[in-house]
Parts: structure tokens; sequence; C-alpha cells
């Protein structure tokens, strides 16, 4: 092992938006103090209680991908475990997601998008 990994950094055009809709998702701290960046208009973070943390840039020109659409693919995506995938789905959206594919014909899982167009997935655990 040659490194740890610090944060999961996305890119988007709103970081407080979408450290407030994955806070609402994953629980923790929006901006915690942390030495290792400062916090401003074009940077923000998630201190998750599982000690995750996910940092948000913004990019002016955003361009969100567009799954499945391989010309403009997910670049990546996250996978959130959760207990009651219906309620989880529920939630996401009423925090801002988007549905893109799933349901029980999809087995345990689902696709959706956040408010910045980055595709993350609900997994039944």
């Amino acid at each position: 092992m040659i490194a740890r990994l610090q944060c999961v950094v996305l890119d988007c055009p709103d970081v407080r938006e979408l450290a407030r809709f994955y806070q609402a998702l994953l629980g923790g701290a929006v901006d915690h103090p942390d030495p290792r960046w400062s916090l401003d208009d074009d940077w923000s973070t998630l201190h998750t209680e599982d000690g995750l943390v996910l940092a948000f840039q913004r990019v002016e020109d955003h361009r969100p991908p567009r799954w499945p659409d391989p010309e403009h693919p997910q670049q990546f995506h996250l996978d959130l475990g959760v207990e009651d995938l219906d309620e989880a789905q529920a939630r996401a959206v009423a925090g801002g997601a988007t549905l893109l594919a799933g349901g029980e014909e999809q087995g345990g899982w689902r696709v959706l998008a956040d408010p910045a167009g980055h595709p993350f997935c609900l997994v039944r655990e």
C-alpha cells in the first residue's frame, strides 16, 4: 500500500447543495473543520459518521453524466447500502434525487442521480 484514500471528490455546480444532499442520505457533518483543505464557495465537505469524507468541488461549466449514455459516461458512482430500498428511494427523491433505473425487477438495487446528475446506487444490505 502506498496511499490512503482521503476523500472522494465530486464535481458539481453548487458545492453546499450537494454536500447537504449527501448529508441527508449518509448523515455526518457538512464543512467540518479539517486541516487538509480550506472551505469556500468552491469546496465543501461531508465527514460521515463512518469516517468517509466526500468532497464537492465547484466546476463552473459542470456537465453531468447521462446514465447509461456512453457519450456522457457516469465517470464513477457510489454504492450506498440500505436496509429498505423503497424507503431509501423515497427519501432520496424527496431530497432532490432522480430515479434512473430500478425496481424489484432489477433485484436488490436502484440507480438514482444526485441533484448534480451523478449516478449512485442504493443497494439492499
